[in-house]
C-alpha cells in the first residue's frame, strides 16, 4: 500500500498520537534499553598481547545481541523472509566510517543464529564514498571485501520504490558529492552530473525533485536491519548519528535538507516516525572507537576522539542525546562553542514518539 509522509505541520497531530501509543506500550513495560560493552583496546598495556582488529568487536556484539534478545523474549533467527539488512555508513570518506571488523562480527553472529550468508545484506549510500572507505573495491578486478553477501547502493536509484517516498516542498540542489542528483546518471559519471547541472535545455522534474525515496530492502526485503552509524557533529543536525544514518543517509534526494536548520531535524524526525521503517529497525549498533566532535561530518582528525566502546540500544533518541553530550564536552574543552540549542531534531523525534533524549546511563555488560 503507497505511503505518503507529508510536511512536518501536516503529520503533526497524526504523529503524536503515535506517540502517545508508543509511551503507552512502554508503561505495559516494553522499555527501550541501551546496554555498553568494553572493546580491547587497540594498543594494549605493555606486556598484554595484542588483540587482532578483525576479532576486537567479536565478543562483544555477541555479547550484546545476546542481551537484546533476553530483552524481548526471543532470538534473532530467520524469519519468513529469511533476510537481514545492515544499514552501514560511509558519509564522512576515509577514516570515519561503520568499522569493517564490526560489520564482519554482526555478520558472524548472525550466521551462527542460523541466516545463510547471501541473505545478510549490507546497504551503503553513495558508491563514491564507499569505495573511498574501502567497502567497495577501488579496481573492478579486486574482490570486494564482503563478497558473497548482497551491497546495495542505494545513489544508483535500483533499491527505491515509486509508492514509498518522503515528500517535501524543499527543492534539491546539485552537488557532485552529498547531491541526490546522483542517482540521475548511471555508475555514477561525475561528468554526466555536472552537465546535467548546467545544461539550461534539462528537463527537471519538480515533482520528483520534491520526493525523497525510501530504502525498501531494508523494510520490505528483510525479516529486520541493524543500523550502523558513525557519530559527528553536524552544523544543521546538531548531531549525525543514530537517526540519521536511519533516515537522511538512507533515502534518495535528502542532502537538500542539510543546508537548513530548520528542514533537517523536521526530516529526519518524520522519517525516523513512519511506522514501517520503525517495524523492521531492530536496533542501533555504535562503536565509539572513533568520532568526531568539530566540522562534522567531513572527516578531520584533528577533531576526533575514541573510546573502546560498544553501545547497542532500542531508542535512537536516547543514543543521540548521550553522544551530543559527549560531542559537546569536548567542543568545550577545546575551546569551541557548543552546539547550538537551536538545532531541535531530537526534541522533534521526542515529539513525534521516536524516542526520548532523558533515560539515564548505558547499563554496562561484561563481555562473556
Amino acid at each position: 500500500m503507497p505511503f505518503r509522509v507529508l510536511v512536518f505541520s501536516l503529520i503533526l497531530p497524526v504523529l503524536v498520537a503515535l506517540a502517545a501509543r508508543v509511551q503507552a506500550a512502554e508503561a505495559n513495560g516494553l522499555r527501550p534499553a541501551l546496554w555498553e560493552v568494553s572493546l580491547p583496546t587497540a594498543k594494549p598495556a605493555s606486556g598484554d598481547a595484542p588483540v587482532p582488529d578483525a576479532a576486537r568487536y567479536d565478543d562483544g556484539v555477541e555479547t550484546l545481541l545476546r542481551a537484546f534478545e533476553d530483552s524481548v523474549g526471543r532470538r534473532l533467527t530467520p524469519g519468513e523472509k529469511g533476510r537481514v539488512g545492515l544499514k552501514i555508513y560511509a558519509e564522512s570518506g576515509a577514516g570515519l566510517a561503520t568499522p569493517q571488523p564490526l560489520v564482519r562480527a554482526v555478520i558472524e553472529a548472525l550466521a551462527r543464529r542460523g541466516y545463510a550468508r547471501d541473505k545478510i545484506f549490507l546497504v551503503g549510500l553513495n558508491q563514491l564514498r564507499l569505495r573511498l572507505t574501502g567497502y567497495l573495491p577501488t579496481d573492478p578486478r579486486v574482490e570486494p571485501p564482503f563478497a558473497g553477501h548482497p551491497f546495495f547502493v542505494l545513489e544508483s536509484g535500483r533499491y527505491y520504490d515509486p509508492t514509498w517516498f518522503y515528500d517535501s516542498p524543499l527543492p534539491s540542489r546539485f552537488d557532485p558529492i552529498l547531491s541526490g542528483r546522483q542517482d540521475r546518471a548511471p555508475d555514477f559519471d561525475l561528468d554526466r552530473l555536472a552537465a546535467i547541472s548546467v545544461d539550461p535545455a534539462a528537463k527537471i522534474d519538480v515533482d520528483a525533485d520534491r520526493k525523497s525515496f525510501l530504502a525498501t530492502p531494508l523494510f520490505l526485503e528483510a525479516d529486520f536491519w541493524i543500523n550502523l552509524p558513525v557519530y559527528t557533529d553536524h552544523e544543521a543536525l546538531g548531531v549525525n548519528g543514530a537517526l540519521a544514518n536511519a533516515t537522511l543517509w538512507n533515502a534518495s534526494n535528502t542532502s537538500r535538507f542539510f543546508r537548513s536548520t530548520r528542514s533537517a531535524p523536521a526530516a529526519v524526525a518524520e522519517m525516523a516516525a513512519i511506522p514501517e521503517l520503525r517495524q523492521t529497525w531492530a536496533f542501533t549498533l555504535a562503536s565509539l572507537d572513533r568520532w568526531q566532535f568539530v566540522g562534522g561530518p567531513a572527516f578531520n582528525s584533528l577533531y576526533t576522539r575514541g573510546e573502546p566502546r560498544l553501545w547497542l540500544g532500542t531508542d535512537p533518541v536516547w543514543m543521540d542525546a548521550l553522544m551530543l553530550a559527549k560531542i559537546n564536552d569536548a567542543r568545550k574543552a577545546t575551546g569551541f562553542q557548543p552546539v547550538s540549542d537551536d538545532i531541535r531534531t531530537l526534541e522533534f523525534a521526542e515529539t513525534l514518539g521516536v524516542g526520548r533524549r532523558e533515560r539515564g546511563l548505558p547499563v554496562p555488560l561484561g563481555v562473556k
